[in-house]
Parts: C-alpha cells; structure tokens; sequence
C-alpha cells in the first residue's frame, strides 16, 4: 500500500523527488553532493594535514544522513559505501598508511585506491591508467566474443566484421 511495484517507472521519479531534501542535510557541514538515481556521491577538499577533522566532518554528514534516510524509512548500504582520498602521487604516497578510515555505525570504510562511479574508474592519483585499462579489457572480451560467432553469421556479416576488426 505505501510502496512502488518493482520495474515501475515511477520508482526512480518518486525516489528522487523523496530525497530532493536530502541535499539540504548534506549542505549544512559544507559537503557537496551529487545524487542520481539511487546513488549518492559527497566530497570534500582537504590539505595533508587536515585529514582527521576532514573524515569527522564527512563522518558526522554521514552519520546525520543515515538518521535522515531512518526518518524517511529508508536504509543506508554501507557495504557499498567507498572513500577515496585523491591527489598528487606524491601527496598520496606522504598519507601513506595514515590515511584515516571512516566510521559508519559498526562498520569501518577504509580508503580504496580506486573507485568507480557511473562507469568511470578515478584512481586516488588522478591519473586514468585503471580506466583505460578496464575499457580496453572490456572491450577486447567483446571483440573475442564477436570472433567466436563469426563463422555462425552469413557472407556479408562476415565481410562487415572483417572490416571492423
């Protein structure tokens, strides 16, 4: 009765337009924020010497999100949660092991390395090396498929996918 059926269309409308106040919760700790779809993203700049007030800072936004999300019956997934600090490789390489790791309830969220959102791969040293290595694998496992069901297609497919490949 209070709820969407599953493969609505209106499941993502009504879900986005339930958490158009949620930006509001985010914008008082001086976070910004990007939602699509059921997916949220925060950051936050920092210096070096500034990560521990950083990571409380994003640990209390997170915290009040979470009692938001309660409020609203809904339910934060922090398996799915990720924490990147990024920068220069040198900066990376001087946080080191000190990289502070981020609290949600029970649960620890420690940095990765990479992260991946809406496709893309960001590494914690700004460079793209994951994505493009990731875009390339995908894409030669595609073209490996293609070779596998070449014989199966008639004359002109195979002239066609000669020319592609």
């Amino acid at each position: 009765m209070c709820s969407v059926p599953q493969s609505s269309v209106l499941g993502p409308r009504l879900f986005v337009l339930s958490t158009a106040d949620l930006t509001d919760v985010v914008a008082g700790h001086n976070v910004k924020f990007h939602g699509y779809a059921d997916d949220s993203q925060m950051s936050v700049h920092s210096q070096r010497h500034n990560t521990v007030s950083t990571i409380s800072r994003l640990g209390h936004c997170v915290a009040d999100i979470g009692h938001w999300m309660a409020a609203n019956r809904l339910q934060m997934n922090p398996t799915k949660t990720e924490l990147l600090w990024a920068g220069s490789k040198h900066n990376i390489t001087m946080l080191g092991s000190r990289a502070p790791a981020m609290r949600l309830g029970l649960d620890i969220v420690t940095a990765s390395d990479h992260v991946r959102v809406l496709g893309v791969t960001f590494s914690s040293d700004l460079t793209l090396e994951k994505h493009v290595s990731k875009t390339c694998a995908a894409g030669f496992y595609w073209l490996r498929q293609l070779r596998r069901i070449r014989r199966s297609l008639d004359e002109n497919r195979q002239q066609l996918l000669c020319m592609l490949s």
